[in-house]
């Protein structure tokens, strides 16, 4: 707000223009739809004389792509598409959203292209469906590059041979309308421009004066948005699950129970914004399955390495895509996996040996304990055990001061026998 009200103080001149920035980084999914969304939005509101969208991209959701398009291609603020800065790529769907743009425009040192659809199942699709998918996607680019003048036949190489084009090649073929290294720089070379809108309207760009301000998301949208990854997604995930193990395995921690609840939440609704394997899926239950029968039954070790190799192969398969830009990476899966396997199966094995062990509470920790008559046991008498009084029975004659053990309980009445002075007990209490 403050921004805003000195903004409207030092641009009150006629010809002040005022340009909207948002980025567009990373994998294209709802949440992006959402932010560009919001940032055309506000431009409108505004009156801003155009919106740049900076695409840093390797790809994305097709129909999050789709929305985008249809949400700039109505846009009654000029849309510029940028993309940069240099080193930076608008591949697959960010080439579509290039091309939707009233002006596109890269950075020396970028690429972009390599459009042609995959599937979501993550296999190669039939011959009719895969053609029915690639004409209907190259339809779409046809649609844009025709209605934007620009080269349909290189635009369509991109779906149809994924072709991928650099700034000047991109220049070249008439994809692209201008090369600019940074946002004040594209602005100055298209203040007086005329672009036609996508309705056929002309229109002239007035930037003489550039006031870039930059769009921020909200707190949301940035969450989300910083979430939005498959591999970040099955890292929320893996730590949500050791996080509620480790409060079931010793209640009462409560923190890890609330970190892990938290991390869960947030791995699920990430993968929700992604096509999901069912195969991967229930590979990956299946192996949290397997870490826990280790510790009902002693299979050194099988289950647990059986566990390890379904998680893994359900990370890989978690994400039902081929697409580079979706997948969940190798590396990812191990790092994660084995760490989780391992952390996993201590806990577990902890758990078992605390089951396990004697009991150290209430009148059956007594059983074996060592203590002294107190005054003769013949049958009945008293013995004194941790410091402690208690009645005692006896089936052998047990004399006054000499060393006992407890053998069992009956109610409060201890069942002991004597302790012969050469063994271990015995020498130890006569010390």
């Amino acid at each position: 707000m403050i921004a805003a009200a000195m903004f409207a103080t030092w641009c009150s001149e006629p010809l002040c223009a005022r340009v909207i920035q948002v980025d567009v980084t990373g994998i294209v999914h709802p949440v992006t739809v959402e932010i560009v969304s919001s940032a055309l939005d506000q431009a409108e509101a505004q009156h801003a004389d155009a919106v740049i969208i900076r695409l840093s991209t390797p790809g994305g959701l097709l129909d999050s792509t789709r929305e985008i398009i249809e949400r700039v291609l109505h846009s009654p603020v000029p849309v510029i598409m940028w993309v940069g800065p240099a080193g930076a790529r608008a591949a697959s769907a960010g080439f579509f959203l290039l091309e939707a743009g009233d002006i596109a425009a890269m950075a020396p040192g970028t690429n972009t292209g390599a459009s042609h659809p995959v599937s979501g199942s993550g296999a190669d699709l039939d011959t009719v469906m895969n053609q029915k998918v690639e004409n209907d996607t190259a339809a779409l680019m046809r649609t844009i590059a025709s209605h934007r003048g620009r080269n349909v036949d290189a635009a369509e190489k991109t779906v149809r041979a994924s072709v991928s084009y650099t700034d000047k090649e991109a220049l070249d073929q008439h994809l692209i309308d201008v090369v600019a290294p940074d946002p004040a720089a594209l602005v100055r070379a298209l203040d007086g421009r005329e672009i036609t809108r996508f309705d056929g309207r002309k229109q002239t760009l007035h930037l003489a004066n550039e006031a870039i301000e930059i769009f921020e998301p909200t707190i949301r949208q940035r969450l989300l948005s910083a979430i939005a990854d498959p591999n970040i997604a099955l890292l929320l995930l893996v730590l949500g699950a050791l996080g509620i193990y480790a409060e079931f395995s010793s209640p009462g921690l409560v923190l890890p129970g609330v970190l892990g609840a938290i991390a869960l939440l947030l791995g699920l609704a990430a993968l929700a914004m992604f096509p999901i394997g069912w195969l991967g899926a229930a590979l990956a239950i299946l192996g949290l399955t397997f870490f826990v029968l280790e510790a009902k039954f002693a299979t050194h070790g099988v289950l647990t390495a059986g566990g390890a190799i379904a998680l893994l192969l359900g990370a890989l398969m978690l994400i039902d895509t081929n697409d580079p830009a979706l997948r969940i990476r190798f590396g990812m899966a191990l790092a994660v996996t084995l760490p989780f396997a391992l952390i996993t199966s201590f806990l577990l094995s902890v758990a078992v040996r605390a089951r396990r062990n004697k009991v150290v509470t209430g009148m059956e920790a007594l059983t074996g304990t060592a203590g002294v008559a107190v005054g003769e046991i013949n049958p009945t008498g008293t013995v004194m055990v941790r410091g402690e009084y208690w009645s005692a029975v006896s089936t052998t004659r047990i004399g006054a001061a000499e060393a006992v053990r407890v053998v069992a309980s009956d109610g409060l009445t201890l069942n002991v026998e004597p302790v012969l002075p050469g063994t271990a007990t015995g020498r130890r209490l006569l010390k």
